[in-house]
């Protein structure tokens, strides 16, 4: 039988309209910086692409600054700057700001300094989505670009965080968005590149991957697909929670991503719980993919007050616009049976 996909906050299949758009761009010789006629094809690419990336996340009129991915974009905003931010933060933010903005039992963030404060827009973990405050310094909407409604003009952010390979882009490049004016300082110099913001030849095959899937994704979301996913999404849960009576579903009382269910069983730990789902077939994840690995109970189930053996017993299911009824199903169904074998072991609730 075959595996089912179900990590899509971890990474996403490439659309087929990114990878048309890169094939073609791996043909365009020039660099974007050069005056000729080669040149100025491979810049219209990174031009199109800004705009398309720009259209889709609402942001017609703000600089989009193209960056390896949303780490390198969270280094070039907030280093130096001595925000404030919450311990739900992905890591990449939580590396350059200090997490002491207070979290509730919901995940949700209270903001007191907008203008010195970094607040995600959805958590990557959890699905837990943010209200942004205006005058917010900085919000990391990868999670939510592509997923929900998002227009950045309209979001009360003066910066914002993306990242391709979420919406079916290529991994390897994302977007520094900024209000048009705002001062940022590059952290790689050279032949000033990005508006002088980021110096090195545009990687336009990436660049180029990225414009074509946020426009397919903005289509994807205006056909209601995240409205059926979400469906499906809630399906899960009630087919698990009908027989895991023990089983926490983290965030379900606050606004969530549509994709997105955290469940924690205390005492079986997520890891163990990725392998054996990964055994019969199914790709899940015990938390934010880039921190999987380090044996730790999550930080974002922590700040939200779960004890430790909670939180380490929390898996994250995301589903895709691909995601059918079929595959939630059967993973319930597998999920449950392994959930019963757990409590039916001795000394089970402990380990």
């Amino acid at each position: 039988m075959s595996r089912i996909y179900l990590d899509y906050n971890a990474t996403t299949p490439i659309q087929d309209a990114a990878r048309a758009a890169m094939i073609a761009a791996m043909d365009v010789v020039g660099n974007p910086s050069s005056v000729h006629a080669e040149g100025r094809a491979a810049k219209a690419l990174v031009e199109r692409a800004r705009a398309q990336v720009a259209t889709a996340l609402g942001a017609d009129g703000a600089d989009v600054i193209f960056t390896s991915g949303a780490t390198e974009a969270a280094a070039l905003i907030c280093a130096g700057r001595g925000l404030k931010g919450a311990a739900v933060e992905h890591d990449a933010v939580l590396a350059w700001v200090d997490p002491v903005l207070p979290v509730d039992a919901q995940g949700r963030v209270t903001v007191d300094d907008p203008a010195g404060s970094v607040l995600q827009l959805a958590n990557s973990e959890t699905g837990v989505v943010q209200d942004l405050p205006e005058g917010l310094a900085v919000s990391d909407m990868t999670q939510a670009f592509g997923k929900i409604p998002v227009a950045f003009n309209w979001s009360g952010a003066v910066a914002a965080l993306v990242s391709a390979h979420k919406l079916g882009g290529p991994k390897g490049v994302g977007a520094l968005v900024v209000k048009r004016g705002t001062d940022v300082a590059a952290q790689l110099r050279g032949g000033g590149q990005e508006m002088g913001r980021r110096a090195g030849t545009e990687n336009i095959i990436g660049i180029a991957g990225f414009g074509a899937a946020a426009e397919a994704a903005a289509h994807v979301l205006s056909l209601g697909i995240w409205a059926r996913v979400e469906g499906l999404r809630n399906l899960l849960e009630q087919a698990i929670e009908a027989e895991a009576k023990d089983t926490i579903f983290v965030g379900k009382a606050t606004a969530r991503l549509p994709n997105t269910t955290c469940f924690a069983t205390p005492g079986w730990k997520g890891e163990t719980q990725v392998m054996q789902m990964d055994l019969a077939g199914f790709a899940i994840s015990a938390g934010s993919a880039c921190s999987s690995g380090k044996l730790r109970a999550s930080p974002v189930l922590r700040a939200m007050g779960y004890d430790d053996d909670t939180a380490r017993g929390a898996i994250r299911v995301s589903l895709g616009p691909d995601t059918s009824e079929e595959d939630v199903l059967r993973f319930a169904e597998a999920w449950l049976t392994k959930q019963k074998k757990f409590h039916a072991r001795p000394g089970a609730g402990v380990a």
